[in-house]
């Protein structure tokens, strides 16, 4: 539970903007179709070039008015608990909620209920989607009147991944990844995504990326302090809805780094090709792997990747789709 500072307004209620009981949010997961990694800076972070694809696993947040005695708290609940959800102040759609109330010095608190349906520490970042949620939600709901961009920014605040499920579809990222500009996408893509038994942290990934610079075993980073450019080739695919084209161009810098630290994951990734998806690659940090498929294939590859011991389950879903959005 986080408190946020009450000021009272004589009536012994928090101030209210606006008049809405509660506010329902939906925001999209993420997959990178290309991913690439600078050196780090003097800050410790990884100058990235990204191109982001939301998938239609969506995240729901609906913000609610806390009751009168419940004065400038910011509470959170699941509606389908996981011990793997932090409930207190270190979940990013709590820390969204009281960075907006800060901004906007807003003295009213807020029950934020969410629903999950991100894979959870999958490199698809369910948790940026709940934070853009509820940014979206709670700016709704208390009536302080935010912008895009000003909510762009607040996101910007709260991790690299959070303003991209508030724009959606398929878009370029730089800087951190939070550097948004749209890229046009024609057609539908068919993913489906293997989950692992197992996570990965997504700081040992790229401490492990370093290493693996330094020694000489990424020859493509070898000597590159700057992330390379999107090649043309990805775009004009992506232009053209060419889905070959595009699965010929997946890429991901954090791959080897992530396959070093989990080798199984290349089984993952071998079955799923096998199977008849166009590519498959580590989604993110990993661990899960992000299958390209045929409309056709989608079952045929989920079976296969079930198959194997190492897979907790799979997850079927279409793209691109639209980005975080207020919902009756």
């Amino acid at each position: 539970m986080n408190h946020l500072r009450a000021v009272p307004d004589g009536s012994g209620l928090p101030e209210r903007r606006s008049s809405l009981a509660s506010v329902r949010v939906e925001a999209p997961g993420k997959v990178n179709l290309y991913l690439s990694c600078g050196a780090p800076t003097t800050d410790g972070y990884h100058p990235l070039v990204t191109v982001f694809q939301a998938v239609r696993l969506i995240e729901r947040v609906t913000a609610r008015r806390q009751c009168a005695d419940a004065v400038g708290q910011i509470t959170l609940s699941l509606e389908e608990p996981d011990p793997r959800v932090p409930l207190d102040g270190t979940n990013l759609a709590v820390r969204a909620a009281s960075l907006l109330a800060t901004h906007a010095d807003v003295t009213e608190g807020v029950d934020l209920l969410l629903r999950k349906r991100v894979p959870v520490a999958g490199g698809m970042a369910g948790g940026s989607a709940d934070a853009a949620a509820a940014l979206l939600a709670c700016n709704a709901l208390w009536g302080t009147g935010l912008d895009s961009q000003e909510l762009m920014g607040l996101a910007a605040q709260l991790g690299a991944d959070v303003p991209f499920p508030l724009t959606g579809f398929t878009a370029l990222g730089r800087g951190r990844g939070d550097q948004l500009s749209p890229l046009m996408s024609k057609g539908r893509f068919t993913w489906v995504f293997a989950l692992a038994k197992w996570g990965l942290s997504t700081p040992d990934v790229f401490k492990r990326f370093d290493e693996l610079v330094v020694a000489g075993e990424l020859p493509d980073r070898t000597g590159s302090t700057e992330p390379a450019p999107v090649p043309e080739s990805l775009t004009t695919a992506l232009r053209a809805g060419d889905l070959e084209a595009v699965a010929a161009g997946l890429h991901n810098d954090l791959q080897p780094a992530a396959l070093s630290l989990r080798p199984e994951l290349e089984n993952i990734i071998a079955t799923a090709e096998r199977a008849g998806a166009l590519r498959a690659i580590v989604s993110g940090s990993g661990p899960t792997i992000a299958a390209l498929v045929p409309d056709s294939g989608a079952a045929t590859v989920a079976r296969a990747l079930e198959a194997l011991p190492i897979v907790l389950g799979t997850v079927r879903a279409d793209a691109p789709v639209a980005g975080a959005r207020v919902v009756r």
